[in-house]
C-alpha cells in the first residue's frame, strides 16, 4: 500500500503525466507515500479539499464526549529548553515543536471526519483523520501558490487581531516562514511574489474561536509542470510551516528532540484533478494506536518564545470542530 520516497514520487509523476485524477498522501519524513487514481480509490478513504469531496455532508445532532490528557508542563519545558539551546548555538532559528496527546471520546474516527467543520479533511482506513485549516500548495493555470500559516491567538482576548499582528515574536516567526517558503518555491518556479502578507482567518476550535495568520506566495511554473509533479512535491516537502528554518538542520533537531514519530501528521495530502492541484498540510490530526486515540499538535519556537504561552497553544490546538 505504501510506497517509499523514490517509488512514491515516481508514481505521482506517472499518474500526473497521463493527467489521471488521483489522491496522494505523503508522510512528514516522505518515507511513506500513497497515490491512487480517484476512479479506483479504496472505499474506506474520504476527502475534502474545499468544494472537492467524495462524501455527503452531515451534521452532528447529539452531545459528544471529548477529554484530553496533554503532556505535563515540566516535560514540555525540557524539550523547549533544548530547542532554545540549539537556537542560541545557531543551529535553528525557528522550530515547530510537537507532541502527541491521548484523547478520550465516544466518537469514532469516521464520525469525527463526517461532522468536522474544516476546509480540508481526510479519513484514511480507520487509521487516522485530519481536519486541517492549512493549505499547502495550489496549482492552477501554471501558477503555484502556497499559504504558510504561522501565528495563533484566542479570538476572545481583548483586541486579539491587533495583538497578534503587532506581536514582535509572532511577526518574526511569520517572516522567517514566508522567507523559507519563498526560497522553496524559487527551486521549482520563477517570478516569486508575496501576494498577501499576514492576513487573519477565523477558525472554530471546539468551544474556542481562534485567529490564525497566513500569507500567500505565488510563482510561475513551466507549461508541462504536471510531468514533474512528484519532483516538485519532493523539493517542497516537508512544509516549512511545520518544520522550521533552516530546514535541513532543523529537521535533524526535531528527530532528536521530539519523543515520538510524527508519521503522517504534518505531512500533506492532495488531489490532482487532471489539470490543477489542491493540497493541505495534515495538522489537527488524530491517529488510532491499538484501541487508543492520540491527537498531535504543536507550535513554532523562537528565541523569544514563552514556555507557558507555547504550552497553552499546544493545548488550544487539541479540539474537535463539530
Amino acid at each position: 500500500m505504501w510506497l517509499n520516497e523514490k517509488e512514491g514520487f515516481a508514481h505521482i509523476d506517472t499518474l500526473a503525466k497521463s493527467k489521471t485524477p488521483f489522491l496522494f498522501i505523503i508522510s512528514f519524513d516522505k518515507q511513506k507515500i500513497f497515490a491512487q487514481p480517484l476512479n479506483q480509490l479504496d472505499k474506506d478513504i474520504f476527502y475534502k479539499l474545499e468544494d472537492w469531496r467524495n462524501y455527503p455532508a452531515k451534521k452532528l445532532d447529539r452531545p459528544f464526549q471529548f477529554h484530553k490528557t496533554p503532556v505535563d508542563f515540566s516535560t514540555y519545558k525540557k524539550s523547549l529548553d533544548r530547542i532554545l539551546e540549539e537556537i542560541r548555538a545557531g543551529n535553528t532559528y525557528l522550530l515547530n515543536l510537537t507532541f502527541k496527546t491521548q484523547i478520550q471520546t465516544d466518537l469514532g474516527l469516521k464520525e469525527i471526519f463526517s461532522y468536522a467543520k474544516a476546509k480540508f479533511k481526510l479519513y484514511f482506513k480507520g487509521r487516522f483523520v485530519c481536519f486541517s485549516p492549512e493549505r499547502f500548495i495550489e496549482i492552477e493555470n501554471d501558477t503555484i501558490a502556497t499559504y504558510p500559516m504561522k501565528g495563533t491567538i484566542d479570538a476572545n482576548l481583548p483586541e486579539a487581531e491587533d495583538s497578534i499582528l503587532h506581536n514582535e515574536k509572532e511577526m518574526a516567526e511569520h517572516v522567517m516562514i514566508v522567507d523559507l517558503m519563498r526560497n522553496d518555491l524559487g527551486i521549482v518556479a520563477s517570478d516569486i511574489r508575496v501576494e498577501k502578507f499576514r492576513y487573519v482567518e477565523q477558525i472554530q476550535a471546539g468551544e474556542k474561536t481562534l485567529l490564525q495568520v497566513s500569507s500567500k506566495i505565488t510563482g510561475k511554473l513551466s507549461k508541462n509542470w504536471h510531468e514533474n509533479l512528484g519532483e516538485i512535491l519532493s523539493f517542497l516537502l516537508p512544509a516549512g510551516s511545520i518544520s522550521g528554518t533552516p530546514k535541513r538542520s532543523t529537521l535533524h533537531i526535531i528527530n532528536r528532540v521530539e519523543t515520538y514519530d510524527r508519521g503522517f501528521y504534518t505531512g500533506v495530502f492532495g488531489i490532482f484533478d487532471g489539470t490543477s492541484l489542491r493540497s493541505s498540510v495534515m495538522i489537527r490530526f488524530i491517529e488510532k494506536e491499538g484501541e487508543k486515540f492520540y491527537y498531535k499538535s504543536g507550535g513554532g519556537i523562537t528565541l523569544d518564545s514563552d514556555a507557558k504561552s507555547e504550552y497553552q497553544e499546544l493545548i488550544d490546538k487539541i479540539y474537535l470542530p463539530l
